[in-house]
């Protein structure tokens, strides 16, 4: 039985080595070829929520090693983005929904006015104004820098 079992070892590893070298003399295997990008990756949307069919939908380059992965990276940023707001937007609703039927009408249209107000584009929220910069003089105990002509002295 040993025998038998060693006889077939010793036939696959001739027989593998016979068509290595078959394949090498006959030059019918490329090797590994440069693969380029395909140019046809599909990213993911990013001025709306995303849906079920905007990750079915995506696609990524194709590199040596598989896909880019800056593209998948921006990818899985973007969907952890998506689910993180979802999350917190139903969080939201499901404290309205509890509010209501507590019978808390204020704190349920507080809840209301702060998904609204996140809901809204970031083109129709007016921009904050801008503080005044108001400039400092410099503290006795500092000095004025070199450019000024009369330094101030330590005291």
């Amino acid at each position: 039985m040993g025998q038998l079992l060693l006889f077939i070892v010793v036939a696959l590893v001739v027989a593998t080595i016979v068509f290595g070298v078959t394949v090498l003399l006959s030059g019918s295997d490329p090797g590994l070829t440069p693969v380029e990008p395909d140019g046809r990756a599909v990213p993911l949307p990013s001025d709306r929520p995303l849906g079920e069919d905007d990750i079915s939908a995506t696609r990524f380059d194709t590199v040596w090693r598989g896909y880019r992965m800056a593209q998948v990276d921006q990818a899985l940023q973007r969907a952890a983005y998506d689910i993180g707001y979802k999350s917190e937007l139903i969080g939201v609703l499901e404290a309205e929904v509890v509010a209501l039927r507590e019978g808390r009408t204020e704190d349920a249209d507080a809840l209301r006015k702060a998904r609204e107000a996140a809901l809204v584009p970031a083109a129709q929220v007016p921009p904050a104004p801008e503080t005044p910069v108001i400039p400092m003089a410099p503290s006795p105990d500092e000095n004025v820098p070199a450019d000024d002509p009369e330094p101030v002295e330590k005291r």
